[in-house]
């Protein structure tokens, strides 16, 4: 190891100098390295084995004060790749007044926005799909699910569910759903939105790049034509350390 790394990973001798638990010290001295830019975002930490063997303590040490970090968002642990500083956090201020689409909410932000298809296809829809798309017997449901990734980072998995009589080709979709529904002027022109907080499963999670049992945002929104009638039915997941939804208010004149 260079002398970067020995510097951080301190001996056990040096950190009993020190006072608190020996993984408190190890975080602190890993999370010090980091604000001070020893280490950059998304350079890989050694294996827990070498980090004890330098520091000269358990790997049941090194592996809960890599787990604090991690917990933290200070550090990302890939499955077979191994464990890495995180990548600093923008969050995404999203209007509550405003409907529009993912890409074209990144466009105006500047940001290079990507989907990664999850499932897309027509189906027999569920109990909450007919109820939601006030579907009649004998339809179908066309289904979009998508990662949405900006700059390179996943922000949000997106499940939507259109009546296959909007989209009968779900296939034909693009980059976005809503210039696709467009083509058959079923653009929606309002929606209504549920937002809550929820706890990230492992699969949705793993998407997210992020631990699970994180904290998430969970949306259910139904889109409206001019005319009353539903378009879609769309329920997503959104990583809570990436996102602030923004609402602005008036306040009554007799108030």
């Amino acid at each position: 190891m260079d002398d970067k790394l020995q510097s951080i990973f301190a001996s056990r001798d040096e950190m009993a100098k020190e006072s608190g638990p020996l993984y408190l010290q190890l975080r602190s001295r890993v999370e010090k390295a980091i604000s001070d830019g020893v280490l950059a975002s998304g350079e890989a930490l050694p294996s827990e084995r070498d980090i004890a063997e330098l520091a000269d303590v358990s790997r049941v040490t090194v592996r809960k004060a890599v787990q604090d970090l991690v917990r933290d968002g200070l550090l990302v642990q890939r499955h077979g790749s191994g464990t890495f500083v995180s990548k600093p956090v923008t969050r995404v201020e999203q209007p509550l007044s405003r409907l529009t689409s993912f890409i074209e909410d990144m466009a105006r932000r500047g940001w290079r926005s990507r989907s990664q298809w999850l499932a897309r296809g027509l189906f027999s829809p569920s109990p909450e799909e007919i109820v939601a798309l006030a579907l009649g017997p004998g339809d179908e449901v066309a289904r979009i699910d998508r990662l949405r990734i900006a700059d390179e980072r996943p922000l949000a998995i997106e499940r939507a569910s259109i009546s296959a009589r909007m989209l009968p080709d779900p296939d034909a979709v693009g980059t976005s759903l809503y210039a696709a529904l467009e083509q058959g002027n079923y653009r929606p022109v309002r929606a209504i939105q549920r937002i809550s907080a929820t706890n990230l499963a492992e699969d949705d999670a793993a998407l997210l790049e992020v631990e699970p049992g994180n904290a998430g945002l969970k949306i259910e929104r139904i889109s409206y034509l001019a005319s009353g009638r539903v378009v879609e039915f769309t329920r997503s997941l959104y990583r809570g350390d990436a996102y602030d939804f923004i609402a602005e208010l008036t306040i009554g004149k007799n108030q």
